[in-house]
């Protein structure tokens, strides 16, 4: 099954590294930006669940940046604030923050209040993903649950088959080089990725398809990729 992904905005990298060693001992994706400028480029590369943002940073602040990330996503935002800039926390809230942990945090805390602010928003708020379940000839995806059915049965994927699938359904009729799946799949340059690929669509369409020599919905563009028919 898939994460969730964190997006951790802090200009110390240790701060950031404690965080994500937190965070992935619950089974949670950590994605990691060294600013308020780094973390909105962030957010428009991957789905974010939940945001925790320093205040105090270079470039863009935590509080700038949660302006900024409030004129579009209703993201959860966790302002991780030092005792000293209770101004500044409060402030955040006011434009549109969730909540804030003090500095130094406890990792109990830490982790209670990123899987509250989680639940909220995933299971009972505003996230798209709950209201999207994707569609395409018998084949069902839901994003919030990580699952996939044909014809009403479900599927067992692995993490790596259910992002290809994932990535596919939600992109239906647009073709994906083998390269730009691996990157957006493994999240790593898509070098001599053609086999590592090819054998995970295979084992795909041995999930999915009646007739995996003849498949019904992930098609091969010869000399480019692969696409997930309309």
């Amino acid at each position: 099954m898939d994460t969730y992904r964190v997006l951790v905005v802090d200009d110390e990298i240790e701060i950031r590294d404690v965080i994500e060693i937190y965070l992935k001992n619950e089974g949670i994706t950590v994605i990691k930006a060294k600013d308020g400028l780094e973390a909105i480029e962030k957010l428009n590369e991957y789905d974010i669940h939940l945001i925790l943002l320093d205040v105090m940073m270079p470039r863009m602040d935590g509080i700038a940046a949660t302006f900024k990330i409030r004129e579009k996503k209703d993201i959860p935002i966790i302002i991780l604030s030092a005792k000293s800039e209770d101004t500044d926390k409060i402030l955040g809230l006011q434009i549109g923050a969730d909540d804030y942990i003090t500095k130094p945090f406890n990792p109990l805390e830490l982790i209670a209040r990123v899987k509250s602010q989680l639940r909220r928003y995933v299971k009972f708020g505003t996230y798209e993903g709950a209201r999207k379940v994707i569609e395409l000839d018998g084949l069902t995806l839901n994003p919030v649950a990580k699952e996939v059915t044909v014809d009403g049965e479900l599927v067992k994927f692995t993490p790596i088959e259910y992002r290809i699938v994932e990535l596919l359904m939600k992109n239906a009729g647009r073709v994906f080089s083998i390269s730009e799946i691996y990157e957006r799949v493994w999240k790593e340059p898509g070098f001599n990725a053609e086999n590592t690929v090819a054998v995970h669509i295979r084992k795909i369409r041995e999930k999915i398809e009646i007739d995996p020599k003849n498949p019904r919905y992930i098609k091969v563009v010869w000399g480019i990729g692969y696409k997930m028919e309309r």
